[in-house]
């Protein structure tokens, strides 16, 4: 998602694949898709650890780079997404993609770079959840997003402002919610234009592209050392390719209230990430804290599926 990126990187669910529209889910069978969903969260999750594991070697830009130029070299050859015949507008939306995409990444690495990965992943889904309340426009929303506000201020309330936190740390993880919900916009709006995962894959080309440059000028040549290189490959795998795959799949036969659920538990999932890769504990306060925001997200997103309004994430 990011980590997210992912993200898909990287909180509430989607309706479409990013790359294009999926097939209306049949009502039997839901025990595959779901498990598919929830190996691409956790792998997703657990990718973005491994990220984090990494930094010391290339620094937080150094691994966006590395996850992106990957996961755009693997999906560009899988997918082969056709160059022409595409209108100026198709294209500058998925460069407008590729713009958010890249942006959430480096963003939220910055942030997990500072504080732990569970509490980033929170304060990340601020972002779509935002963006579901708005887009829903129903009273119930803003109950939701108070019980949201309510964890932000738990998180508030457990130490010396935010918890003892880097406010550093935080503010990039809350700046990559907003490129997150810029994310979606964008995201969905590809997918109406190109087929299957062409535009999917052209975004991440962009982002690749787009942070290149900031990669070379921070890491230099640690990102040729082979050991940097083969690790930032299999982060590319777990956050990026893996995830995409398995939810392109799942997304063909499971409902969206149901993948909106699944979605809303990145950030426990962040959670144990971070404990069992990086020895992250958090504290009741801080366990308490997230599971309100997930609860928060949990009722916007199926407040806003059972409203008939496009789902968030995308």
């Amino acid at each position: 998602m990011s980590g997210t990126e992912t993200r898909t990187a990287q909180a509430p669910a989607r309706t479409t694949d990013a790359a294009g529209g999926a097939p209306a889910p049949r009502r039997g069978g839901a025990l595959g898709p779901v498990g598919l969903v929830l190996a691409g969260c956790v792998s997703v999750q657990f990718g973005g650890a491994l990220a984090v594991s990494l930094m010391p070697r290339a620094g937080a830009v150094g691994v966006v780079t590395l996850r992106l130029v990957v996961a755009a070299v693997v999906l560009l050859v899988v997918c082969r997404p056709r160059l022409r015949g595409h209108s100026r507008a198709d294209w500058g939306t998925v460069v407008a993609f590729g713009v958010a995409m890249g942006a959430m990444n480096l963003l939220f690495y910055q942030a997990a770079a500072r504080i732990p990965l569970g509490l980033a992943v929170t304060f990340e889904v601020l972002g779509p959840l935002t963006l579901s309340v708005i887009a829903s426009r129903r009273a119930i929303n803003f109950v939701w997003a108070g019980l949201a506000l309510c964890g932000v201020f738990l998180l508030g309330g457990a130490g010396d402002g935010l918890g003892g936190l880097d406010l550093v740390g935080v503010a990039f993880a809350v700046a990559a919610g907003a490129m997150w919900a810029a994310y979606i916009v964008f995201s969905a709006r590809t997918g109406r234009r190109f087929p299957q995962a062409d535009g999917l894959a052209l975004a991440m080309a962009v982002a690749a592209v787009l942070c290149l440059p900031l990669g070379v000028a921070t890491a230099g040549s640690k990102l040729l050392d082979p050991v940097t290189v083969g690790l930032g490959a299999a982060i590319a795998i777990l956050s990026s390719v893996l995830p995409y795959t398995l939810e392109l799949i799942a997304l063909r036969r499971l409902p969206a209230s149901t993948f909106a659920v699944m979605m809303s538990l990145e950030p426990a999932i962040a959670a144990l990430a971070g404990f069992l890769v990086l020895s992250q504990a958090l504290s009741w306060v801080e366990a308490a804290a997230i599971a309100l925001v997930i609860a928060a997200s949990m009722g916007a997103v199926r407040t806003q599926v059972s409203g008939a309004m496009p789902p968030p994430r995308d």
